[in-house]
């Protein structure tokens, strides 16, 4: 039996219950599965463009990129709902910007001529929602007084804790990942306002891929939060569940991308 390659392009903070949802999988299929992570994301999204990789987790942005593309390789597979009220048992997620808790800083406007970090330019969550958000409030790029990309989310937030940069906006479902790796960070950070709601990041699968193994790999992700194991696994990561998702549903993050288009950051 051919084993599956799944991967996530997502922060790293993610891992550790991916891993354990590839396992799980693995056993209700009775397949191999493999979670690739020894890469950097951005090697992961080459093999996941190479075919070397079956199934991925990526960033909206890119997924509707790829989509669009006259030879799309890649189909939607499912996307998660987290838990929490805020996410309304829907597959969302926002962009929450973030400051030191010491820092004078109580709203998004008082932000102007501020040190600002982005995490990097393929990303909607921490790069394309802010040109969104600045272009729906009627301001530019050079509303903030620099612009450094730091690498990653995770990385972002270290710059706002080490005071090397003001703020960022950050992935509500990393920030969310750390606080409960930390719970002493809540008390070092604020958020002073929440981007979005945006479609939230979805799973993919290779076109390529056996119907068989596809159908069976998306019926193992909608139905995980059935299971009492699955469950805790789910807890974990704080999901809710997966649901199915169609093309559609991210003509909210093309629309977004089109707006954020009129803004130079």
């Amino acid at each position: 039996m051919n084993t599956i390659r799944f991967t996530s392009c997502q922060s790293p903070n993610a891992e550790p219950v991916l891993i354990e949802i590839a396992r799980w999988l693995s056993e209700q299929l009775g397949q191999p599965i493999q979670f690739v992570n020894d890469i950097s994301w951005q090697e992961r999204y080459a093999q996941l463009d190479a075919g070397e990789v079956d199934a991925a987790w990526i960033c909206g942005l890119p997924y509707v990129t790829r989509a669009d593309a006259a030879a799309s390789q890649i189909e939607l597979l499912c996307a998660p709902v987290m838990q929490g009220d805020r996410y309304a048992s829907k597959p969302i997620y926002f962009s929450d910007v973030v400051v030191r808790s010491d820092s004078a800083f109580q709203r998004f406007e008082d932000l102007r001529g501020t040190r600002w970090a982005i995490n990097e330019r393929g990303s909607h969550s921490g790069y394309n929602v802010v040109r969104w958000y600045l272009a729906n409030h009627g301001l530019n790029g050079d509303f903030f007084g620099s612009v450094i990309e730091s690498g990653g989310h995770l990385l972002s937030l270290q710059l706002v804790l080490n005071g090397e940069v003001d703020a960022a906006a950050i992935d509500s479902t990393v920030l969310e990942t750390e606080l409960r790796s930390d719970p002493t960070l809540a008390q070092r950070i604020r958020v002073i306002e929440a981007m979005g709601p945006s479609p939230i990041p979805p799973y993919v699968v290779q076109k390529s891929l056996p119907n068989e193994d596809k159908r069976r790999l998306r019926q193992a992700f909608l139905t995980i939060h059935e299971d009492s194991r699955g469950r805790h696994i789910l807890a974990k990561g704080g999901y809710e569940r997966f649901v199915a998702v169609t093309d559609a549903d991210y003509d909210v993050t093309r629309e977004m991308a089109q707006i954020a288009d009129t803004v130079t950051l």
